[in-house]
Formats: C-alpha cells, structure tokens, sequence
C-alpha cells in the first residue's frame, strides 16, 4: 500500500539540489573521459553519463517502488525504481547508492549487491530531457520502514510482482524502468529466489 513521507523526513544535503552539481561522462564501455553539469548532461541530445539503480526488495520478496516528488527537475509525479542517481564524479556506483537511498527514502539495505550495467538513451517527451546513461544496477533487502524525503519522494509502496503489473497498466513509470528492470531481472531472481519475477 503506498505511504506518504513523513514529518520526519531527512534533512535534503544542499549538494544534492545545488544547481552546479557535476556528473562523471563515459564512453560506451564505462571508462571515465570527464565531467559535465548535471542539467546540461540531460539536455537534448544527452552526453553519457554514469549513473545507478538500485531495487530492494522486503522479507516477503516484495519491491520497494516510490514515486518521484512534484517538484523534481526530471520525471516529476512519475513510479519508478526504489532508488536511481548518479554518482558524484570519482565516487564509486555502491557507495553512491547507499548514499541516495538513504538520503531519499531514511533507510539503509542490510544487504546491496552489484547486478550488473545497462547502457540506454531514453528521451523524455514531457521535458524535452535526455537520460544518455552508463547505469550500474544495484539489488538488496530492506527490514525498515521507508522515511522518505517529501522534496525527492511524493510515494513508497511495496509490491509483488502481480501488482505491479496492475500498477504499470494505470499509472505511469519513468521512461528508464522497463530497461533498468529487465536488466536487473536475473540478479532480482536470484536475490528473492524466486522466478515470480
């Protein structure tokens, strides 16, 4: 059942929002050729970049998806995966997804383990964006309950596979779930084990 952020939510790190944050450019095999602003990175037609997704997962093998707050710059309102990003230029992928779940969601996995990369060049119609992403995948678990933060997060909720099936026919997803999901999809078996997904 989705849940809504609390009062409680974390603090928002001023480096996050600042509007000069920088990005890590790479080549098609990942290597690191240089850095680029973080909207400029986005605009039409995207410079690649490196960037994260991560899926947890609860005890009941259920994902944990959150919708993206209204006010975000990219893909406002929209579902999407627990936790996507980008890493600060030199920060590796794993630590850089540990950071932002729980600088979005207040939670830390009690396990996250690497399911690969996906390279992908999705535009987005809406706002004219581009994701032009180098992304390395990221599954785990999750025992606490989400705090999110109300200035990245507008939703959580915790769903089946079946679910978000229903979910995905009603409701509209980041353009880079589908490709980010079936990419992560054999590390997710593995991780639930279980085929339900």
């Amino acid at each position: 059942m989705p849940t809504s952020p609390s009062d409680s939510s974390p603090t928002e790190t001023p480096t996050e929002t600042s509007a000069d944050i920088m990005l890590e450019l790479v080549d098609e095999e990942g290597n690191t050729i240089g850095t680029a602003e973080k909207l400029s990175a986005h605009q039409a037609p995207g410079q690649l970049h490196r960037a994260f997704s991560v899926f947890l997962f609860d005890s009941e093998g259920r994902m944990l998806l959150q919708r993206r707050a209204l006010g975000k710059y990219h893909s406002p309102g929209v579902w999407s995966n627990t936790c996507c990003g980008h890493p600060y230029p030199g920060e590796p992928p794993f630590v850089a997804a540990a950071r932002r779940t729980a600088e979005e969601l207040g939670l830390a996995p009690s396990l996250l383990q690497e399911a690969g990369t996906v390279r992908y060049n999705h535009p987005d119609p809406a706002s004219g964006l581009v994701e032009q992403e180098y992304n390395h995948l990221f599954v785990g678990l999750v025992t606490q309950v989400p705090r999110p933060d109300a200035e990245e997060v507008g939703e959580t909720a915790f769903v089946t596979a079946e679910e978000l099936a229903a979910l995905r026919e009603k409701a509209t997803f980041s353009a880079w779930f589908p490709t980010v999901l079936d990419a992560a999809l054999p590390g997710i078996r593995k991780l639930v084990g279980s085929d339900s997904w």
